[in-house]
């Protein structure tokens, strides 16, 4: 049984021992349900040897939660991937995916009723991670996403005490320094950074190293090794800067996404449609790359 995780000095831990989650993220469930399955899941862990998913929720864009999607279908969708991840000793991430909506505070009602009831579903699990905003930009400032995670965090508290509680930064998760500058009053809270290496180079990574020397505590819960529209080809040189980072800070990181959406952040092949048994003839490039780092992470967890 997974034990609950604490952010202890600006590191993540299980118990007092640090440790990194590492794994990926679905697309957006309205868009492949298919992929929240045990099969899936079971490979994400056997095969690529991951010990976290992360189940994001649109909440404008398809189907999303707050405008045309069917709520108790994606809340029960939710509730199936956390299930599953419990049975495989996984991690799981709901992610609230704040995107076109900029500012989290435009759907806060909607956000209060959800996380009010995750939090009591998933109350006695030791497994489940909240992401209350995914990618706050433009009118989300960080005063907007403070404001928000007030009236958040605390309905999760209520019934979750202990459990982590991820927030995205301004500037679709970029300006971390904001939350250095401000962090919350919360304790267990750990912030976001995002990137996709062919577009966030040097100076994001330079930020990245500023902050957590700084002791605040970053989970990069979304990264790919293309451009940030999720199209264009593979930084090889910038992704090999970016893992270096990552391996020498200790950080967890989630990739974008399961899908074979055809873009290359999609890590198969468009004409791929297994849910398990992927062979290297399934993925993408990035599909390739990132399962690869995965493994050497997992070896490196274990050699500890």
């Amino acid at each position: 049984m997974l034990n609950k995780l604490k952010v202890i000095n600006g590191k993540l831990t299980d118990g007092e021992k640090p440790i990194r989650l590492f794994g990926l993220s679905t697309h957006g469930i309205a868009w492949y349900p298919e992929y929240v399955c045990e099969e899936s899941f079971a490979a994400l862990k056997n095969d690529w040897r991951t010990n976290c998913v992360r189940i994001t929720m649109y909440t404008d864009e398809f189907r999303g939660y707050c405008k045309d999607g069917n709520k108790q279908h994606l809340k029960e969708l939710v509730e199936k991937g956390v299930n599953i991840a419990e049975k495989l000793d996984m991690y799981v991430i709901v992610d609230w995916h704040v995107l076109s909506d900029q500012d989290p505070m435009k759907y806060v009602d909607q956000a209060e009723e959800f996380f009010g009831d995750m939090s009591k579903r998933f109350a006695e699990k030791n497994n489940v991670i909240y992401e209350i905003c995914n990618e706050p930009n433009n009118s989300g400032t960080w005063d907007r996403v403070t404001e928000y995670a007030d009236r958040i965090i605390p309905l999760i508290r209520k019934n979750s005490p202990d459990a982590l509680i991820i927030t995205g930064t301004p500037n679709w998760s970029q300006d971390i320094h904001c939350a250095l500058d401000k962090p919350f009053k919360w304790d267990n809270v750990m912030y976001s950074l995002h990137f996709y290496a062919a577009t966030h180079k040097g100076t994001l990574r330079s930020r990245l190293e500023r902050c957590v020397e700084a002791g605040l505590p970053v989970f990069i819960n979304e990264f790919n090794l293309c451009e940030a529209s999720g199209k264009g080809d593979i930084d090889s040189e910038e992704s090999e800067a970016w893992r270096e980072v990552i391996d020498r800070l200790g950080l967890s990181c989630i990739s974008w996404c399961l899908s074979n959406s055809g873009d290359t952040c999609g890590v198969f092949a468009k004409d791929c449609t297994k849910l398990s048994g992927w062979t290297d003839e399934d993925l993408k490039d990035s599909g390739k790359m990132i399962k690869s780092w995965f493994n050497t992470f997992a070896d490196e967890e274990n050699n500890k």
